[in-house]
């Protein structure tokens, strides 16, 4: 009986991990560079059941050895396995600013798993360190800097701030950025082989939590553009989202069933029968 209660738990737990991950990928839906988020549920391993029925003589021994018939597998539950970003390209959105740029996979491979590589803009990490996103919905700051909409500096390919004079200037497809007719930087952008490596940070942003990632201009087997005026949107499917919310919600309720259902015989079993 509380296998059963474990069980059905379980369940709840499971799809009310789901049902946050999916809220957050829609509250994100308009987020510039969001990549959604997908879970994995994976079950328990399952119990095989016997039952012991009548008993058999043992030769050469005088106690008898019981029976078992086998009754057959029991589930014990599930849980979220893992919660990974999708690195799919997002749709293209126009916007005429000069200090949105926006990454055009091209050419990008995929890992061994059959999920796509990526490239991101390299941006400078709260603490100092190096960090990735591919939201380009960048702003100049007071003192003129390439900045991220909450303050964090956006990085050259050598590794340094981008300073400007104003937000007259021009990013061609190979992330070099030019103003008064000279060349200022070059946007850093990364690459990651595999994605599912990099563990997800705040305000969109990703972080290798040992070492960091290679430039992207130093592969000859990758293929992108930086496009200026352009920013990604998220690649979250709204209509997909909520038919699986949908279906996390009618999951949740399910299992909540299953529970009462085991507390009413539950309490059957030591109101009721316990009084026999």
């Amino acid at each position: 009986m509380f296998r059963g209660f474990y069980t059905a738990a379980s369940g709840m737990l499971a799809q009310q991990r789901r049902t946050e991950m999916l809220t957050n990928n829609l509250a994100n839906m308009n987020t510039p560079g969001f990549k959604a988020d997908e879970s994995s549920l994976r079950a328990f391993p399952e119990l095989l059941l016997s039952r012991l029925d009548g008993q058999q003589p043992i030769a050469n021994r005088k106690l008898p050895q019981p029976m078992a018939s086998l009754v057959g597998g029991l589930n014990t539950g599930v849980y979220v396995q893992d919660i990974a970003p999708l690195f799919h390209q997002g749709d293209l959105q126009q916007t005429e600013l000069s200090t949105d740029i926006a990454l055009v996979d091209l050419n990008i491979p995929t890992t061994n798993e059959g999920s796509p590589s990526t490239v991101l803009f390299t941006v400078e990490g709260p603490n100092g360190g190096v960090q990735y996103t591919r939201n380009g919905n960048f702003t100049l700051d007071g003192a003129g800097y390439l900045t991220m909409a909450n303050g964090q500096y956006v990085l050259s390919a050598d590794g340094n701030r981008i300073q400007l004079t104003n937000d007259e200037f021009i990013v061609d497809n190979d992330g070099w950025i030019n103003q008064n007719g000279a060349t200022v930087a070059r946007l850093g952008v990364a690459y990651a082989e595999n994605p599912l490596l990099l563990a997800k940070r705040d305000n969109g942003t990703y972080e290798l939590d040992n070492g960091t990632l290679p430039s992207a201009y130093d592969n000859e087997n990758i293929a992108f553009q930086t496009k200026q005026g352009y920013i990604e949107r998220s690649n979250v499917d709204p209509q997909k989202a909520m038919t699986e919310l949908l279906t996390a919600y009618r999951s949740f309720e399910a299992n909540q069933k299953v529970l009462q259902a085991y507390d009413r015989s539950m309490d059957k079993a030591v109101n009721e029968v316990g009084r026999l």
